[in-house]
């Protein structure tokens, strides 16, 4: 699909999906403050729009370097700590384009993941039942599918559970958590809860696995759920931990309890969730977001990817210092 096909496809959706979502609470707005939780905010990498480099999803490496998907480019790639881009791959185009991807009509690389061993998995939205999925690259190998998801579905969120053996999928189209093994296979609907469907666009989306639970945010909802993991990998009932998120993305834990850094894709903001669920704005338009997509962290290190869907303007990588992590 084209370049300018893909802005307006994504600018449609995601201010579609702003207008359904909830109002942020007064607590988040404003935007980063002198003496706030961040520090050393800076642009370090700019990405090729026109190379289809918009950053959606990001799993750090011991050393800083980031793995990234490029949704729109069907690729994953490496960003060195000096701000450096590689592409490790591409993922084969559909035969027909991509036009029947759920919503949003072209072909996306989605979540990414990776384990201690370098082994790097990623999630692929086709449309079509022979390429959505579940991805392996393993280094000096091609991609390769290792586990089918419905082609009416959208695979968005990835999370690695602590032993590393097991993978959740969000599927933002069909409300669904999904899970299967690191070595693939046929993927089992662990929670079709009705807190993960959709209110119009996008449901459930990022997620993370954390003290005995996956957490999972719904765009559309504006809300962050909490879904213990029971013994014999049953999900129990999703807590609603925070709401009234604004185009809640990908989000990371900051390492103070259950405190997190979201992105909210529209709004151009990254906010600070605590544990309690009351939120504030640390980062918006002014300090360079585009539509920010995803968070990680190593340490006090803090990295933001902006994909710029509807700005169409810069897509980068932004780091940034947590100024009061334990």
């Amino acid at each position: 699909m084209p370049k300018r096909s893909i802005k307006i496809t994504m600018s449609a959706a995601l201010l579609a999906a702003a207008a359904l979502t909830p109002t942020a609470p007064t607590a988040m707005a404003g935007a980063t403050a002198a003496g706030g939780p961040l520090t050393d905010v800076r642009i370090a990498t700019h990405f090729d729009l026109s190379a289809g480099q918009m950053p959606e999803n990001i799993s750090l490496l011991p050393d800083g370097t980031a793995n990234v998907t490029f949704a729109a480019g069907r690729q994953v790639a490496q960003v060195t700590p000096q701000g450096r881009t590689r592409v490790l791959a591409t993922l084969p185009a559909p035969a027909d384009g991509g036009v029947d991807t759920p919503v949003l009509g072209f072909p996306l690389a989605t979540g990414i993941a990776h384990t201690s061993e370098g082994t790097v998995y990623m999630l692929y939205a086709t449309g079509t039942a022979d390429l959505t999925g579940l991805w392996r690259l393993r280094p000096g190998k091609a991609p390769r599918r290792i586990a089918a998801l419905p082609a009416n579905g959208l695979p968005n969120g990835l999370a690695l559970d602590g032993r590393g053996e097991r993978l959740y999928i969000t599927d933002s189209v069909l409300g669904t958590v999904w899970t299967v093994p690191v070595t693939g296979g046929t993927p089992v609907a662990w929670s079709t809860a009705p807190e993960l469907a959709p209110a119009g666009f996008l449901g459930a989306n990022g997620a993370k696995v954390h003290r005995g639970a996956l957490w999972v945010t719904n765009l559309d909802r504006g809300t962050l759920l909490r879904i213990p993991i029971r013994s014999g990998n049953r999900a129990g009932a999703p807590q609603v931990r925070a709401s009234g998120m604004v185009g809640i993305d990908d989000f990371a834990f900051t390492g103070r309890g259950d405190e997190i850094l979201a992105a909210l894709n529209a709004p151009n903001k990254v906010v600070r969730i605590r544990s309690d669920g009351t939120g504030t704005t640390v980062l918006d338009a002014a300090d360079g977001l585009q539509n920010p997509t995803s968070v990680a962290l190593r340490g006090d290190d803090v990295y933001v990817l902006s994909a710029a869907y509807t700005t169409a303007t810069d897509p980068n990588l932004l780091r940034a210092r947590l100024r009061d992590h334990p």
